[in-house]
């Protein structure tokens, strides 16, 4: 007996969109393949960047938020592992702006790229080194919309802790490194809980499983500083320059976990959630158990200049026109 095999879906939860673009080609997502062998499966060798779309007013035009920045990020992450990429930033924005006209979607979009280490080179030594195996690049896209619980998310302290740099460079969104993420938020989940926020090795506050964390006193933000083991996110920058432009405090430095708990609010900052309050962490409501001022005008605000309602006078978003319809679904490659 046959059958019809569903669709592919996205971990995102969203569907995955019918084409991408694998190794300098478009092609049809399904058709698109990596061997059982590649370095990136077997070791975590790779590096990826998450980049959002959102539809704009009228469905006739996509905004991607902040690409370069996105693709500068991902050329540095390659660097750590010797991900030696035949493409530059203007190279891959060009690829993803193609990529998100053929497939035509007017609904906000999930943006994958993916840079790994594929197969070892003719007389490479057998091993985990990074050195002498061949590196490949893709991109797909997923539809996604908003997800964070609309009331403000609950929150653990995880039990598990953030890798000091010397042990794994958290700095750059290193395939491998995400176990650890995934461990925290399984953990949470089981415990019927939307995120976790983890400290360092030194006690510290770090950051959620996929995001930056912000505390409120007052009208004065205070986040985690680099050296404590956190990615810098593109979305906790832009949150920096929001800050400014409402003349609202903003402080850089350690954060230990008590002061979590006793904040006035406490939101999380990323490319998936953009910014979510969190409303309570380890069983204790934050403030008054429900989204805060500040947060509640960071959020209005970051979402008017994501979507294009504001003037984009830092160049921070790239339209796509969308075609009345999408290019026909790929039958062979395209390049």
């Amino acid at each position: 007996m046959t059958t019809t095999p569903a669709p592919a879906r996205a971990r995102t939860g969203g569907p995955a969109t019918t084409w991408s673009w694998h190794e300098g080609s478009f092609m049809s997502t399904a058709q698109a393949r990596v061997p059982l062998t590649a370095q990136a499966l077997q070791y975590g060798t790779g590096v990826f960047e998450g980049i959002r779309a959102h539809v704009l007013p009228g469905g006739r035009e996509l905004a991607v938020f902040r690409l370069h920045d996105h693709y500068r990020r991902l050329l540095r992450s390659c660097r750590l592992l010797r991900i030696d990429l035949p493409y530059d930033v203007d190279d891959l924005a060009r690829a993803t702006v193609e990529l998100l006209r053929r497939n035509a979607t007017p609904a906000d979009t999930y943006i994958r790229p993916l840079a790994y280490k594929l197969s070892m080179l003719a007389g490479t030594r057998p091993g985990v080194g990074l050195a002498g195996v061949s590196d490949a690049v893709s991109i797909s896209t997923f539809l996604m919309g908003h997800y964070a619980p609309p009331g403000g998310m609950r929150c653990a302290l995880s039990s598990w802790r953030r890798p000091a740099d010397g042990v794994l460079p958290v700095r750059a969104k290193v395939c491998g490194g995400y176990v650890n993420s995934a461990l925290a938020l399984d953990e949470a989940r089981a415990a019927g809980l939307d995120d976790a926020i983890l400290c360092n090795e030194r006690g510290q506050v770090a950051e959620a499983t996929t995001a930056n964390v912000f505390a409120v006193f007052g009208n004065r933000l205070v986040t985690p500083s680099a050296t404590a083991d956190i990615l810098e996110g593109i979305t906790r920058d832009t949150v920096r320059t929001l800050t400014g432009d409402l003349r609202l405090g903003y402080e850089v430095r350690g954060v230990q976990r008590s002061e979590l708990l006793l904040a006035d609010e406490l939101f999380l900052t990323g490319t998936g959630l953009g910014i979510a309050p969190v409303v309570e962490l380890a069983g204790r409501p934050i403030g008054d158990g429900v989204p805060g001022p500040v947060t509640r005008l960071l959020s209005e605000r970051y979402t008017a200049l994501v979507r294009g309602e504001l003037d984009d006078d830092r160049g921070w978003l790239t339209r796509v026109p969308l075609n009345p319809a999408p290019v026909p679904h790929p039958t062979e490659e395209t390049s």
